[in-house]
């Protein structure tokens, strides 16, 4: 028996009538706020039926079980981080390195506050229990989107060797002085998002 099969092939995404969300993603984004909040331990059916101001037992009546309820969380994350990264590659043009490192900077801020920040949280707790969960690192594992293609295919234009290579390098590289500022805090310099950009363009022949 699958290990999601509570989800009875459901999913998170989707919206119910006019418009709303349906009740598996309203779940799935109150345990992604408990989890951000509360950490790996107090992510239970109870605490998210109180963060989505629904009656107890709505969680584990839609998600029977822990793993069902992780498996939702972690399939709506990559959701929205993808939407996220779709709309920006969509938005954002890049022509140069000072419009790379814009652009990171943008990501990093969205991702360092608010809601955003919520699910960096979440995010990261998330990856570390997929270390001893083969589903969960399978969902997690990083995809195509508007954002990824617009960085490669600068790299690409500027003459880097393995742009694809290079490009997923990058985005490591983001990903962990986002982790590194939400553990230590502080503020991201330029000067550093600078240094990841040149790392990138090392050997770029130009266009």
């Amino acid at each position: 028996m699958r290990r999601d099969q509570d989800q009875k092939q459901g999913g998170t995404g989707g919206a119910g009538g006019a418009g709303r969300p349906d009740r598996r993603t309203v779940l799935a984004d109150a345990a992604i706020g408990v989890l951000a909040d509360a950490g790996v331990r107090g992510l239970t059916h109870r605490a998210v039926d109180a963060a989505a101001g629904l009656p107890a037992g709505t969680t584990s009546a839609y998600l029977r079980t822990r793993q069902a309820l992780l498996t939702a969380l972690v399939r709506r994350l990559v959701e929205l981080d993808q939407g996220e990264l779709q709309a920006m590659g969509e938005r954002v043009v890049i022509r140069s390195a000072d419009e790379l490192v814009q652009g990171i900077d943008e990501l990093m801020s969205r991702r360092l506050a608010g809601e955003g920040r919520r699910r960096s949280l979440a995010r990261y707790a998330c990856a570390v229990e997929s270390v001893r969960d083969p589903e969960l690192r399978e969902i997690l594992v990083p995809r195509e989107n508007a954002g990824r293609a617009v960085v490669r295919a600068f790299l690409a234009d500027q003459g880097v060797a393995d742009p694809d290579g290079r490009t997923a390098t990058l985005l490591a590289c983001i990903d962990g002085l986002v982790f590194d500022r939400l553990v230590g805090g502080g503020e991201t310099g330029v000067d550093e998002l600078q240094g990841l950009v040149a790392a990138a363009l090392r050997g770029a022949t130009g266009p």
